[in-house]
């Protein structure tokens, strides 16, 4: 299942956080301290924890301002749910549903799941049961008097109450008689003691909801381990650093055959088994000092017990050795950011391999990590948790946000009391703190590729740079209209980041911006105008160049010229007359290649590299166009 939708009521600091939308692989929550972004967190946690040491609190988590007031409506806070979530089911558990219960049972593929302070988990299925009552009975045989009764059942508690009642009398054939013998067989396969269709098929697929893993600082793991005591004891029992090193005794399979084996070798090759597995990841994501090597020992420990005897409890100590200045010291010697890192790995480790669905939480991970050391677990993410699992972390480092993936953060922000805590992907918040780390993360990735001018031309991507560049270029050349040289043109890396980037610096910065004429981007590009984030006249839409209610770049150029620039790159030899329909020639060639779309980028690429050759032998038709837009370009721009 994927988690697609979480909303968080009465939580902490949070009344209502809106429905937030969860990405499917990550999702970052993006806000200052003291924000929301750990209560949100923390109730989504309790909703299924992987450890059990995690109950909701009315005490300590319901706000404290409304829990009188509520009393006083007469509201039961235990019947209270903070976390509300909407799960999206997957081919598989669809498919096991359909087969159990027959088609067309399932109305949707969402499962609904929230929980209350009582600690109640509700589950909701979107079901038709008059539809499940038709293929229960499909081809059973039954009187005309029997099947009306059956088919006058509206729900499976009625067709129950029948069953049960349903006697068996003179007039009875033997063909109803076995067919009303399989039809309780199959009422009792499929639905048992569940009582209730949707109990039934929700007990089927239960198995496949993920369970949360929260990770936070105090999940850091100690020097010291007493592995005996640690691995016998109950979760619930312990700390989140203890559980933390029980997550590594488990990957290091800490039983009599291994590191409490005692035989030397036989202890001392699982040591270093995990010694080596550990390393591995640390040299790899680890890039502030690739001279560390993992070094786990046991030490033998010989305690004095109160009747006078003596026991030896065996512990696991963790030091880490230093290639370059020759020394180990113990892992709690180490900076705060590593040992948050490695009791990361360690803690993750556990999971890393298994099936068990699960998703991960993480509250400001790598607050003690170098700005280069979180780019690096941020590549940790992407590389090896967000392929198999669901990763929500929170932050306020603009070191923690991806610039090209700002369609993962969601925005959180307090508002006054009575609305507390707000979740939204909306950047257009009023509070220019909550957004800092966003403007950060896109700053310093704009000061590392670009300059920033006075004017700055907004493209969606390096194919409308290539084009716009070399064919403003070549116009210039002929005496003809292209580009001021005053403009600084910025591709974004896709149409979809045009109005964040707008968000976040059109108020500091002239833009112009040119898009395709997809309805959503500029509908969301309209709406930062009448914010004052950018002037009208400089949004320009390719549709406004060419005659056709949809354009991409690719649609400046005549058909003939782009195909000649298609066939050359990929090999073809289509013509005009192949190409059918009204929208973009981009999908239009994608219908004709029977595939969802190709790599834009690859002809851009062959004509940057062909520059000469393709520009000179370019249409009129092609140059008109490009040359209205250059002249509609140059209309927006503001002198110094």
């Amino acid at each position: 299942m994927i988690l697609k939708e979480v909303t968080i009521k009465k939580f902490r600091n949070i009344i209502d956080s809106t429905k937030v939308e969860i990405e499917k692989d990550i999702t970052c929550l993006v806000g200052k301290n003291e924000s929301g972004k750990s209560s949100f967190l923390n109730a989504l946690y309790r909703l299924n924890p992987v450890r059990q040491n995690a109950d909701f609190k009315i005490e300590d988590q319901y706000p404290a301002w409304l829990e009188k007031k509520d009393r006083m409506k007469g509201v039961v806070l235990e019947d209270e749910r903070p976390v509300n979530t909407i799960f999206e089911l997957e081919e598989n558990e669809i498919q096991l549903i359909n087969k159990t219960f027959g088609d067309n049972v399932l109305k949707s593929s969402t499962l609904t799941l929230s929980k209350s302070y009582k600690g109640i988990l509700y589950h909701w299925l979107n079901l038709d049961e008059s539809q499940y009552l038709k293929n229960i009975i499909q081809e059973l045989s039954f009187s005309k008097e029997t099947r009306t009764q059956i088919t006058n059942c509206s729900e499976v508690l009625e067709l129950k109450s029948f069953l049960d009642t349903y006697k068996l009398n003179e007039e009875t054939t033997e063909k109803e008689k076995e067919s009303i013998g399989t039809l309780k067989e199959r009422f009792e396969e499929q639905i048992g003691d569940s009582k209730t269709l949707i109990f039934a098929c929700y007990s089927l697929i239960q198995e496949f909801i993920p369970k949360f893993i929260y990770f936070d600082k105090y999940s850091t793991l100690p020097y010291t381990v007493k592995i005996r005591e640690v691995l016998e004891a109950d979760d619930s029992t312990l700390d989140d650093n203890l559980l933390t090193a029980k997550s590594l005794l488990r990957m290091a399979a800490a039983d009599d055959d291994y590191l409490l084996n005692p035989d030397y070798e036989r202890r001392k090759r699982e040591l270093e088994n995990v010694a080596n597995a550990l390393t591995q990841d640390v040299l790899e994501y680890w890039s502030q000092n690739s001279s560390l090597r993992v070094n786990p020992d046991i030490d033998k420990m010989t305690v004095n017990k109160t009747n006078g005897q003596t026991t030896v409890i065996d512990e696991l100590k963790i030091r880490i050795w230093d290639d370059k200045h020759f020394l180990s010291l113990p892992f709690n010697e180490h900076s705060t950011g590593f040992q948050w890192f490695f009791s990361f790995l360690a803690a993750f480790s556990e999971y890393e391999y298994k099936d068990e669905p699960v998703i991960i939480l993480l509250d400001e991970p790598g607050l003690g990590l170098h700005g280069k050391a979180q780019a690096d677990f941020l590549k940790f993410i992407e590389e090896r948790l967000a392929p198999k699992r669901q990763v929500i972390y929170s932050t306020h480092s603009p070191f923690m946000v991806q610039p090209d993936k700002l369609e993962r953060a969601r925005i959180v922000e307090e508002k006054n009391r009575d609305e507390g805590s707000k979740v939204t992907s909306d950047v257009m918040t009023s509070d220019p703190d909550t957004l800092f780390p966003l403007q950060g993360a896109l700053g310093y990735d704009l000061s590392q590729h670009m300059f920033i001018s006075k004017n700055n031309l907004i493209l969606e991507g390096t194919s409308d740079y290539t084009y716009i560049s070399a064919i403003s270029d070549y116009l210039l050349a002929n005496g003809r209209i292209g580009l001021r040289d005053e403009w600084t043109l910025i591709p974004v890396g896709g149409a979809d980041l045009i109005p964040t980037f707008v968000a976040l610096l059109g108020i500091h910065l002239d833009l112009t911006v040119i898009v395709d004429a997809r309805k959503e981007g500029n509908q969301k590009l309209a709406n930062l105008s009448t914010k004052g984030y950018l002037k009208s006249k400089r949004i320009i839409t390719l549709n406004e160049i060419v005659a056709s209610k949809l354009a991409d770049i690719e649609d400046l150029f005549s058909e003939n010229d782009y195909l000649k620039l298609y066939n050359d790159t990929f090999s073809k030899k289509y013509k005009p007359e192949d190409l059918q329909g009204n929208d973009q020639i981009v999908n239009k060639l994608a219908r004709l290649e029977k595939i969802p779309r190709f790599n834009h980028g690859r002809p851009a690429d062959v004509f940057l590299r062909n520059r000469d050759k393709y520009l000179d032998v370019l249409s009129e038709e092609t140059l008109n166009n490009f040359e209205k837009l250059f002249k509609k370009v140059n209309e927006t721009f503001e002198e110094k």
